[in-house]
C-alpha cells in the first residue's frame, strides 16, 4: 500500500530502526525510485547521440584546500545540447562532486548522494569520514553498472576537505571508474572527454602551495586547453557571459567562486591567450 492509499500516513518502514544508508532504504522499500534501475531490456544499448552528455571536470589541491571546476557544455553527438550546464555541486559542507557522462542520470545520482550523506548524519549523529563518503559514492556508481553497460555511464569526481589529514594534505581528490573502482589522486585530476588535455595543462601549471587565485587561473587555463582540442568541451562564452564553474573547499567549507570573480579571471586568461595562444609555459 502506498502512502497516498494510507491517506498520506507514512508506512511502518519509516518508523522501524534499520540502515543508515538512504540508498539501501530505497532499494528495500521503493526500488522504483532509484536512478540506477536499468532503462532498457538486456542486450539493448542507448544510441551514442540520444542523450545529453557532460564533458570535462577537474580538481586540484592548493594551499588552503581543494578546488573543483567544470566547463558548461553538454553534447548529443555533434550537437550542443546545453551551453550552461552546472556540473559541480556541493555534496555537503565539506565535500563537492562534479560529473562527466549522461547528464540526467548524473544529476539524479548527485541529488541521491546529497540525501545519502544527510541521512547518515541524521541517523548516526555524526558526519561520515571523507574516506567513507568516497566509498559510499563508489557503491552508488557500482549500482549503476547495468546502465553503464547500456551506454549510460556516469563518472563523478569527488573532492573534500579532510580536517584529520596533516597540514598541506587536507584537500583530497577521488576519482572512479564506471564499475565503482575508487582511486585517490595526488595534486590534481580531470575526467571527461577533454580530460587528457586538461591533465596535460595541469601537469605544466601545478605546483605545491598555490594560492586560490593561482589555482583558479590554472583550472581555467586547463579547461581552455581542453576546449581547444576537444569539441565536446565548451570554452568560456564571453558574449553570453557563460563561464566555467569554479568552487573551493577549505576549513570554512564549500564556496562557489562568485561570478564576477570567475568572469574577471576568465577575461584575464583570455586576454593573455591573445598573445600566447598555447597558454603559459611550465613553471621551472
Amino acid at each position: 500500500m502506498t502512502d497516498s492509499e494510507r491517506g498520506g500516513r507514512l508506512g511502518e518502514e519509516f518508523f522501524t530502526p534499520g540502515t543508515s544508508s538512504f540508498t539501501e532504504f530505497l532499494a528495500a522499500h521503493r526500488p522504483a525510485l532509484l536512478p540506477t534501475r536499468r532503462p532498457f531490456p538486456d542486450g539493448v544499448r542507448a544510441a551514442p547521440d540520444a542523450f545529453p552528455h557532460g564533458t570535462t571536470v577537474l580538481a586540484l589541491a592548493y594551499r588552503d584546500g581543494v578546488l573543483i571546476a567544470g566547463d558548461r557544455r553538454a553534447t548529443m553527438g555533434n550537437l550542443i545540447a546545453q551551453r550552461d550546464l552546472e556540473k559541480v555541486h556541493p555534496a555537503d559542507d565539506y565535500t563537492a562532486v562534479a560529473f562527466a557522462g549522461t547528464v540526467g542520470l548524473a544529476l539524479d545520482m548527485v541529488k541521491l548522494y546529497q540525501v545519502e550523506l544527510k541521512h547518515f548524519e541524521k541517523i548516526e549523529g555524526i558526519p561520515m569520514t571523507l574516506n567513507a563518503k568516497a566509498r559510499r559514492l563508489a557503491g552508488m556508481i557500482r549500482q549503476n553498472l547495468g546502465q553503464a553497460m547500456q551506454g549510460l555511464a556516469v563518472v563523478p569526481l569527488l573532492t573534500g576537505y579532510d580536517h584529520t589529514a596533516p597540514d598541506g594534505e587536507k584537500g583530497r581528490i577521488f576519482s572512479f571508474d564506471v564499475a565503482g573502482g575508487l582511486y585517490e589522486k595526488t595534486d590534481f585530476h580531470a575526467e571527461g572527454s577533454g580530460s587528457p588535455y586538461a591533465r596535460g595543462a595541469l601537469k605544466k601549471l601545478f605546483h605545491r602551495g598555490m594560492s586560490r587565485r593561482e589555482a583558479a587561473l590554472s583550472a581555467l587555463q586547463a579547461l581552455y586547453d581542453a576546449a581547444d582540442d576537444d569539441s565536446a568541451t565548451g570554452g568560456p562564452d564571453i558574449n553570453r557571459r557563460i563561464f566555467p564553474i569554479v568552487s573551493v573547499i577549505t576549513e570554512d567549507g564549500f564556496e562557489r567562486l562568485p561570478e564576477p570573480e570567475t568572469e574577471e579571471l576568465t577575461r584575464e586568461m583570455v586576454e593573455h591567450r591573445r598573445s600566447s595562444p598555447d597558454g603559459p609555459t611550465a613553471t621551472p
